[in-house]
């Protein structure tokens, strides 16, 4: 159990309480049983390390206010917007015999004598605290489980965990899943075509364009071609018909007279 000292304060002015923080300690206040509410301050660093913890909200802790020792019970702390430090811790009197709840957190041991995760499955973690009645002197840090023996498709419920005396959790009407042994997801990737393979689709497509582009070619050559025909056949007309005048020509010529 860890042990903190706090002083009384009076004043609760916004001055006061600010240069208690620049002075190094935080404001709080000491609530619950039959003594009155009683503003303290506690030193900051003498929480800086457990005020991390996981389960420092379900921790008891044994406070000496000048003197006089109680347990309490830190219930809420606040925290600035921007430098993310304590700046107001609430604490409870731990009262024997009352009940409590509490979010008490998970913690799971033995991960190498699991054979689900020693294939490569995966702990699936569904809660990572679980809500729990029990008596202020009897609280648990933690809840453990054991991974021992599990395998993939094991579901870890809250009837297979060991709580304490007079410990219940206050979800009674099911028993709920804490956490799971999954198989692992695995993603595969698309297969590289072979080296000189062509990729899908490519290989309609650029005989396709070529053929296209053979085609609009091959239209003026064609006309061309139809062209020099044409005018070779004009050309031979124009030989045949000259030939023929020609010839006309020389036959219409009237012979020399003989002397």
């Amino acid at each position: 159990m860890s042990n903190l000292k706090a002083i009384k304060r009076e004043s609760t002015s916004s001055g006061s309480t600010n240069k208690l923080r620049a002075t190094g300690f935080i404001p709080a206040i000491l609530y619950g049983g039959k003594n009155p509410n009683q503003k303290i301050s506690i030193e900051k660093k003498s929480v800086r390390d457990i005020i991390k913890s996981d389960n420092f909200l379900s921790k008891v802790l044994e406070l000496d206010v000048e003197g006089k020792k109680e347990k309490v019970l830190p219930r809420d702390v606040a925290y600035h917007v921007v430098s993310e430090e304590p700046i107001h811790i609430d604490f409870m009197r731990v009262i024997s015999g009352k009940k409590i709840v509490l979010e008490i957190p998970v913690k799971f041991i033995n991960h190498p004598d699991s054979p689900g995760l020693k294939r490569g499955g995966v702990l699936n973690i569904v809660r990572r605290t679980v809500e729990l009645k029990c008596p202020a002197e009897s609280i648990p840090d933690d809840i453990t489980i054991d991974l021992t023996g599990t395998d993939i498709g094991t579901s870890l419920k809250i009837s297979s965990v060991k709580l304490g005396d007079n410990i219940v959790p206050t979800i009674t009407d099911r028993d709920f899943v804490i956490a799971t042994v999954a198989a692992p997801t695995i993603i595969k990737e698309p297969e590289k075509p072979a080296e000189g393979e062509a990729v899908e689709g490519t290989e309609g497509e650029a005989p396709a364009e070529g053929e296209e582009a053979a085609a609009k070619d091959g239209e003026p050559a064609k006309k061309d071609e139809k062209g020099k025909e044409s005018a070779a056949g004009d050309k031979k007309a124009a030989g045949d018909k000259k030939a023929a005048g020609d010839k006309k020509a020389t036959s219409d010529k009237k012979p020399a007279e003989k002397k």
